[in-house]
């Protein structure tokens, strides 16, 4: 939702001072402008980027208007579902989970937490790390690297769609100076033209550089540092359920390993000691 209101008031504010200073409308469309630096933005995209990225990029661009972010629900929701997985390796031996990470889509645990079974990236997470420990003995140290190496790579890749589109941002302003200059060749070609030709001539050149310029710092720009933000969001996600898992290999009780982990959530959406452990009295 930010974001449409954001394109709104960018939209807003650059052609309400256009207007409002006299600014002819009319002036500003320029479809072959569009079609110079649109299309030369799309191909060299398309020569930078392997398909695998092409096809990352178009997945996540809508994420730009639709993501949410995580609220204290969503963690609290987390850590309730790391507690229950916890007390029952307590009660039963880690080899009790072994029908719930192997097939959580059947688990009634993972069933009861939905907003977290929903998001299949911490799903698998946890599954996969809780397997490790099923599996056997393992070294904390060697558990903790395995985990930083998973949520590296994973960080690694949701970044190349957000570093994809800041490379389109950043070619944006040269690929206006190009259809400018363009323009400019056009105008010279009718140098023999009256004043009035030769001004839409160079008004539409100058558009170019604007579209250009526009695009990068207004729209372009800011959507990948939006993906870089949900990227950031993800991997933070991955870090708290690190640090619950963490606690639980070096044998902390359940709410400790739980606390050990609230502590890795981040400040804006971190619930308090004490809902936490409001939440796992109620859970």
């Amino acid at each position: 939702m930010n974001a449409i209101i954001g394109f709104v008031v960018v939209l807003g504010s650059v052609i309400g001072g256009y207007v409002l200073s006299h600014g002819k409308l009319f002036v500003l469309f320029q479809p072959y402008e569009f079609l110079t630096i649109g299309g030369a933005a799309l191909g060299s995209f398309l020569i930078a980027s392997p398909m695998s990225v092409v096809k990352d990029v178009f997945k996540h661009l809508p994420q730009v208007f639709t993501a949410k972010e995580d609220s204290k629900d969503f963690y609290m929701e987390l850590l309730s579902l790391m507690y229950e997985l916890f007390q029952m390796a307590r009660r039963s031996g880690a080899v009790a989970l072994d029908a719930h990470v192997n097939r959580p889509t059947d688990s009634d645990v993972f069933r009861r937490f939905g907003n977290v079974s929903k998001n299949k990236t911490v799903l698998n997470f946890i599954c996969d790390n809780l397997k490790i420990v099923i599996a056997g003995n393992i070294e904390q140290h060697h558990y903790e690297a395995i985990m930083d190496t998973d949520i590296s790579t994973r960080k690694h890749h949701d970044t190349l769609a957000g570093s994809a589109v800041t490379k389109i941002a950043d070619a944006l302003p040269g690929l206006g100076i190009v259809a400018a200059v363009l323009g400019i060749v056009i105008t010279m070609g009718d140098i023999n033209q009256p004043p009035e030709v030769l001004g839409n001539h160079i008004g539409a050149a100058l558009v170019g550089t604007f579209l250009g310029v526009l695009m990068c710092y207004g729209f372009i720009g800011p959507m990948a540092t939006n993906l870089e933000h949900q990227a950031e969001a993800k991997a933070a996600r991955l870090k708290v359920v690190k640090s619950a898992l963490m606690g639980y290999s070096i044998g902390l009780a359940p709410i400790l390993a739980v606390e050990y982990a609230r502590r890795a959530i981040p400040s804006n959406v971190q619930p308090s000691m004490e809902e936490l452990e409001e939440g796992m009295k109620k859970g």
